[in-house]
């Protein structure tokens, strides 16, 4: 089997862009004499459609090798979603229960909706027993059509790097947005949040999956069509409100990719307690053109009309409510203009 033969050589190590945190527990350490030692818990939620049916195919091939590793020591449990939010279901009874990690695998969707699985009434979802102290980790097999937001510490796609870092056990805290609406649900993203004309092509991408990472060209190119630029108010961290006219795209980074590999957000990360906003204002269809190489290398901050900033909370409305303004997170289309987005600092433990 593939895996198994990539098993036996020697493998690349990922490259991080941050010093981690004291390593965990290695997940497979049976060499421990404490009488505490016991067998972990890991819940493994896949979306079996995702990638156009690819990630449910890549699990069947990945599951045997991943027992391989992990089988001994660890109890592997498997949820396939069957829908939309389902995987926040699985992930708020997988919490309860007291898993050890609940690990995404497939793309940024399924990520996404892990991560709001965390949350329960705008509160981290906690144990059924109180008195069990362990903390339920969050892991990635990375295994989508953008896997976004691995990009940021540099993992690629192949699932034998992801079943390493699981095996490995180091864990880092990592920061989580919330989206809030007057009168509306909370949101949560890990990624990247955003707004008009990157949101709208985000909406439009997601009916062309099929078509791999050129459904973000085709969404694209349909979100031009009818594009106009908008005056917005913005208020950075509570202060106060400021107009920035003929905004384009609006874009608030935990994390620094999206688009399949856009570097939008280049100075954001998800351990430095603050979002990257980048502004995009008075772009042209040619302007994107012209400039679409800077915007997947991180160096378009230099460009005119170009504006980054850091902030722990933004609020954002239009000037003229047309009730049109797309807003989006982590590629997931959440509705429209106004929105706050405000970073919860080192709420989740991730396996990295």
């Amino acid at each position: 089997m593939v895996y198994l033969t990539m098993a036996m050589v020697s493998m690349a190590k990922p490259s991080f862009l941050r010093a981690e945190q004291p390593l965990a527990h290695d997940l497979t350490s049976s060499s421990s004499s404490s009488s505490n030692s016991r067998r972990r818990d890991l819940v493994f939620i896949v979306n079996p459609r995702g990638a156009n049916g690819r990630t449910g195919r890549e699990w069947k091939k990945l599951l045997p090798y991943l027992r391989f590793r992990l089988g001994t020591d660890c109890n592997i449990s498997e949820s396939l979603t069957e829908g939309p939010s389902h995987a926040i279901d699985i992930t708020r009874e997988a919490i309860r229960e007291g898993a050890d990690a609940v690990v995404a695998v497939g793309g940024d969707g399924t990520l996404h909706e892990v991560v709001n699985g965390f949350f329960w009434g705008g509160k981290p979802v906690s144990k059924h027993d109180s008195k069990v102290p362990r903390t339920t980790s969050l892991g990635l097999i990375p295994l989508g059509t953008g896997s976004d937001f691995a990009r940021t510490f540099g993992w690629s796609n192949d699932p034998v790097d992801a079943i390493e870092r699981l095996v490995k056990g180091s864990r880092s805290r990592i920061d989580v947005g919330v989206i809030t609406k007057e009168g509306g649900d909370l949101h949560y993203f890990i990624n990247v949040a955003d707004i008009h004309l990157s949101a709208k092509a985000g909406y439009h991408a997601s009916k062309y999956k099929r078509f791999g990472n050129l459904c973000y060209v085709i969404g694209a190119l349909q979100a031009f069509f009818g594009h106009q630029n908008h005056d917005l108010k913005i208020r950075v961290n509570d202060g106060e409100w400021e107009l920035y006219p003929k905004v384009t795209a609006l874009c608030i980074g935990n994390a620094q990719f999206f688009g399949g590999g856009m570097r939008i957000t280049p100075n954001a990360h998800p351990s430095n307690g603050n979002f990257e906003v980048v502004t995009l204002q008075d772009f042209k269809w040619y302007d994107f053109i012209l400039k679409l190489h800077r915007l997947y290398n991180g160096t378009h901050l230099s460009v005119n009309n170009v504006l980054s900033r850091s902030a722990f909370s933004i609020e954002v409305e239009e000037v003229v409510g047309s009730n049109s303004i797309f807003v989006q997170s982590d590629g997931e289309h959440l509705g429209f203009l106004p929105r706050k987005f405000s970073i919860l600092p080192s709420v989740i433990s991730m396996i990295c």
